[in-house]
């Protein structure tokens, strides 16, 4: 496994801080929130933009978030596919391996819901391969459809693709329907992408996405679902994914610095020793 910090975790900053403060925490990956990159490229060439990676040695391991894809009808539908078109165009030019799909919003499921999202998400993962990347459907708790991670690993294998697999965010695992007996359906080829935080002293029926605290620190059983990925022989990024306004306040290398500490006492203890 491969730890990663997900630039959600400090929204406020840019792009270019944020690459240049995973490089100073020692953290050799980040996850990029796809608005961040898009507007930095507003003024930055993609060549310079490369160079910037490659001095910082700050390698990119997931890109979020996509939507509009599995419901949407008629233009709608063709809209959202032509901006992921030019998204995963950014995943190529950036070897940014995987993207991170969730899933639309609905008021209320349809009947023709689960066969519609089988057949959009097929596509989505084939246009994918065509640029080398894997697609990851996120399930989300609060949803009123692909809530769970059951929904969201029956959806990808009825698709039938090799490169679409479910991002196991344990925030959305745990606070909603999903059951920790869900985790034994999980294999190295369907899980394509996880996110990692922590949640303290709040009912799960109304923790929201500012109640994510640092890994260890909260009611999570991490550590139980880390083992849960070793026996499995998970290999691909665990990225910390906090939306937290307090974090937010403090300084970028801070947060990453917090962060990838947190990370490693929860996921690789020995790294800390070392």
């Amino acid at each position: 496994m491969k730890l990663c910090i997900s630039e959600a975790c400090t929204m406020p900053a840019n792009f270019a801080d944020d690459v240049a403060a995973c490089a100073e925490a020692g953290c050799p990956a980040l996850e990029v929130w796809f608005t961040k990159l898009e507007q930095h490229l507003e003024t930055h060439s993609p060549a310079s933009t490369s160079a910037l990676l490659a001095d910082k040695g700050v390698a990119l391991a997931a890109a979020a978030y996509q939507g509009g894809l599995l419901l949407s009808q008629g233009e709608a539908r063709k809209a959202h596919f032509d901006h992921y078109r030019r998204r995963l165009e950014l995943c190529e030019a950036f070897a940014i391996p995987t993207v991170l799909l969730v899933a639309d919003f609905r008021q209320a499921p349809q009947p023709t819901d689960l066969e519609r999202a089988v057949v959009s998400l097929s596509q989505a993962a084939q246009w994918a391969a065509g640029f080398g990347v894997t697609v990851a459907l996120e399930f989300r708790a609060k949803d009123a459809f692909c809530a769970s991670l059951d929904t969201a690993i029956k959806i990808v294998q009825a698709t039938g693709e090799a490169n679409a697999g479910v991002c196991l965010d344990v925030f959305h695992w745990w606070t909603g329907p999903s059951k920790l007996a869900d985790l034994d359906d999980l294999t190295p080829a369907n899980l394509a992408h996880v996110q990692f935080c922590d949640v303290a002293g709040t009912p799960r029926e109304v923790a929201a996405d500012a109640d994510r605290i640092l890994p260890g620190d909260g009611d999570l059983p991490l550590v139980e679902i880390v083992s849960k990925l070793q026996s499995i022989g998970y290999e691909k990024y665990i990225a910390l994914e906090l939306m937290n306004p307090h974090l937010w306040q403090a300084k970028p290398h801070q947060v990453w610095e917090l962060g990838l500490t947190s990370m490693k006492r929860v996921c690789d203890p020995a790294s800390l020793a070392n």
